[in-house]
């Protein structure tokens, strides 16, 4: 089911476990990984200081690791997929920009709901 939902853009949980070895070299004293999705290629992973998105290359090996201090995002919103448009949307919008960060979610993955909500757990404090 793991490779249907990534087909289909669902993003699915990681373990935590096998995150947090891959993450170690950035990891900073006292950071801890609390959740970790994966979409395709793209994975979130949320730690108790910040957001990180990964983005790997379809061909090749190169990763792009963006870490987003949670005080960077000014908002977020969820789009959710309807009957003629088959996606959800993520966007976040950072202080600093005026285009936001854009994922898209397959119909059907609740896992947007689990990212919004730790958004919202970090952001609304």
């Amino acid at each position: 089911m793991g490779i249907f939902n990534a087909i289909l853009g669902n993003a699915s949980e990681v373990n935590i476990e096998n995150v947090s070895k891959e993450f170690e070299p950035i990891l900073i004293d006292g950071e801890i990984i609390e959740k970790a999705y994966k979409l395709i290629r793209d994975m979130f992973i949320f730690t108790n200081k910040r957001l990180i998105l990964v983005e790997k290359q379809l061909v090749g090996t190169k990763v792009d690791y963006m870490s987003i201090p949670y005080s960077s995002i000014q908002k977020f919103s969820k789009e959710s997929a309807g009957i003629m448009d088959m996606d959800a949307e993520l966007k976040i919008w950072l202080k600093s920009e005026d285009t936001p960060i854009s994922k898209q979610f397959g119909k059907g993955g609740n896992n947007i709901n689990e990212v919004y909500k730790i958004l919202s757990q970090h952001l609304l404090k």
